[in-house]
């Protein structure tokens, strides 16, 4: 994520380091380089213009040099405006009403659909209301049909609006069937151009006038750039935007979107898309995207994702069995299995501090999904205790498995090491463990 602009912007903050005592050519040298950076990430020049002249001001006070530790000071300098550029302070989401409408508006190709489904999972995630989606889009082929598939897989409700031929009749109707059958939110999926024209945009403000939403969010792809913003811009113009969602933020390598939307268009971006999954949407928290930028990790994003991903009863069961009986291979599975299956694997470099400059390759999840079936394939003697495992039961394994007898000795090869490392956890030190590991 960003992973551009993250990299200069690390390797200016490391030069700075290595300067005991910082002069005016000094940060004027680290300025030159983060204005390149940033106009190489595609944001907006006069959001450039304005940050570093805002970070130059503050860098060259006498705070930063006199103080004893002046490449830290212009790094939180920088961190702090970063922050500020990228709005700030989070912004949760507003639910006002019953039912409360939120309005997804935003051009074809967007993403606004998935979108859409993501949100209604965040909010029965996060919130713990019912929401319902609404199909309002009578313009694409096949939207309707689109979002029912997603509503069923996420397991959340789609109104059937087939019966109404215009947004404005669906708007109407749909407020009545929510109240009807309880539900709290109402998420519309709207119809998209593939530009902004009069004729949607009259369209989108009936929908507003209609349902006076608590909000309205424009759904704009992040790796679009100054397109992502320029749409922000567009619709900011004509309708009372109350913010937006970038979504592939996760594939953003640049940055430009994030780090121009609130500026040029004024809204703040108050969600992201960070993967495929119909839970990789997340609130969008300032301070921790500058944070990851500048290679200082997301620890309380880190937390959280592993609080969300572990269930709590399987880590008490766990612990309680690796106290009596240690960790055999059945356990190996399990946790392999919560890991894969919240997605943290794939965050962890932008979330612990110091892991990208460790260069480690990206967890390959293919390997990982190798190891659980050749697990599968054991009996549940060879999962409990992995030493009866000799070069017959190897190839039988392999072969249950689809794989080799190589991928079958490094896996326990691994097993082993990870037995180990549990059991020093298990002894009180975890200074064994560091050192085990090479940190």
């Amino acid at each position: 994520m960003l992973e551009a602009i993250s990299d200069r912007l690390q390797k200016v903050f490391k030069t700075l380091r290595g300067e005991g005592h910082l002069t005016e050519r000094h940060v004027d040298d680290a300025l030159a380089e983060i204005r390149r950076a940033l106009l190489a990430a595609d944001v907006a020049l006069p959001v450039v213009k304005d940050f570093i002249a805002r970070v130059r001001g503050r860098a060259l006070g006498e705070e930063v040099l006199g103080s004893l530790r002046p490449a830290q000071q212009v790094t939180k300098i920088v961190h702090d405006e970063l922050t500020r550029l990228l709005g700030g302070q989070e912004r949760p989401l507003k639910i006002k009403g019953f039912p409360a409408p939120i309005l997804l508006v935003g051009l074809q190709g967007t993403g606004k659909t998935t979108t859409a489904a993501k949100l209604a999972v965040f909010i029965r995630r996060t919130l713990g209301k019912h929401a319902m989606l609404v199909p309002a889009d009578t313009q694409r082929p096949a939207a309707r049909e689109q979002l029912e598939q997603l509503g069923a897989q996420a397991g959340i409700p789609v109104l059937d609006t087939r019966a109404w031929p215009t947004a404005a009749e669906i708007a109407r109707a749909s407020l009545v069937e929510a109240r009807r059958k309880g539900f709290e939110v109402l998420l519309f999926d709207t119809a998209g151009r593939l530009h902004v024209d009069q004729e949607l945009m009259q369209e989108l403000a009936e929908l507003h006038e209609i349902l006076q939403p608590s909000e309205t969010l424009l759904v704009a792809d992040a790796m679009t750039g100054q397109d992502a913003v320029r749409q922000a811009e567009a619709f900011a113009a004509r309708l009372p935007l109350t913010g937006v969602i970038l979504t592939k933020l996760d594939g953003d390598a640049r940055g430009g979107a994030a780090l121009s939307v609130v500026s040029v268009a004024g809204k703040p971006v108050r969600l992201a898309g960070v993967g495929e999954r119909l839970d990789d949407l997340e609130l969008f928290y300032p301070e921790r995207m500058a944070a990851r930028i500048l290679g200082m990790g997301d620890m309380l994003t880190f937390i959280e994702k592993a609080q969300a991903t572990v269930d709590a009863d399987k880590a008490e069961a766990l612990e309680n069995k690796l106290k009596r009986e240690g960790f055999d291979l059945e356990d190996l599975r399990d946790q392999l299995k919560q890991m894969r299956g919240g997605g943290l694997l794939n965050q962890i470099t932008d979330l612990i501090p110091g892991a990208k400059a460790l260069k480690a390759p990206p967890v390959d999840d293919r390997r990982l999904a190798r190891f659980e079936a050749i697990i599968g394939s054991m009996t549940p003697a060879e999962r409990r205790h992995p030493e009866i495992i000799n070069g017959s039961r190897r190839k039988r394994i392999a072969r249950g498995a689809g794989t080799s007898v190589e991928e079958i000795n490094r896996l326990l090869r691994q097993y082993a090491e990870m037995k180990r490392l549990v059991k020093r956890m298990g002894s009180g030190d975890p200074r064994k463990v560091l050192r085990s590991l090479g940190l």
